[in-house]
């Protein structure tokens, strides 16, 4: 299964105080770069969801796509503007914020989507859900726009509208999200 990964950093950063969460650093290195490292040997492609500076991202050697508008719509924003970029069927979502993300994240949501015949498959451990780590198929790419349009934004609500299935991972440290001042 040949699967794209886009990390989302497109996002206003309100939490960070409005910083590029993806260009704050964490030990040492920029948060997207630590996610980058995590994702790129799990799939065939990887690209960056941004809407600003675009120029910084491009020294990550990877593809810059930014949202549809200027509005930061949020993360279904970056899922949409990943599916219309992609070549693969297949699109694997990732936090920018998210350093620890599975190894393993690509894999075991691909087999699940395999086993199960689902559109979509979301990472869950016992905190939750995630919905933001998720593989979905490109197929979804024209109910997402709709979806979109009608001022929609919440990716619970979007996903629940389509064949999804959970897959449960035990490491609770992967799904961590660093939405405050280091």
């Amino acid at each position: 299964m040949q699967i794209t990964a886009v990390i989302l950093a497109g996002g206003r950063g309100i939490r960070m105080g409005g910083v590029d969460k993806g260009l704050v650093d964490y030990r040492g290195k920029a948060m997207v770069e630590h996610v980058l490292e995590r994702i790129q040997p799990q799939v065939s492609q990887v690209i960056i969801n941004a809407n600003r500076n675009l120029g910084t991202y491009h020294q990550f050697g990877v593809s810059i796509v930014t949202d549809a508008n200027t509005q930061f719509d949020g993360p279904l924003a970056g899922f949409q503007a990943g599916l219309k970029h992609i070549e693969t069927d297949w699109l694997l979502t990732v936090p920018c914020d998210s350093p620890y993300l599975p190894l393993d994240l690509s894999e075991r949501l691909s087999h699940a989507v395999n086993s199960s015949n689902s559109l979509i498959a979301i990472a869950r451990s016992s905190s939750g859900d995630h919905p933001v780590f998720c593989l979905l198929h490109r197929s979804l790419s024209a109910d997402l726009d709709a979806f979109l349009l009608d001022g929609h934004r919440r990716v619970s609500a979007w996903q629940a509208r389509h064949a999804s299935v959970f897959v449960d991972f035990e490491d609770e440290l992967a799904f961590t999200n660093i939405n405050h001042p280091i």
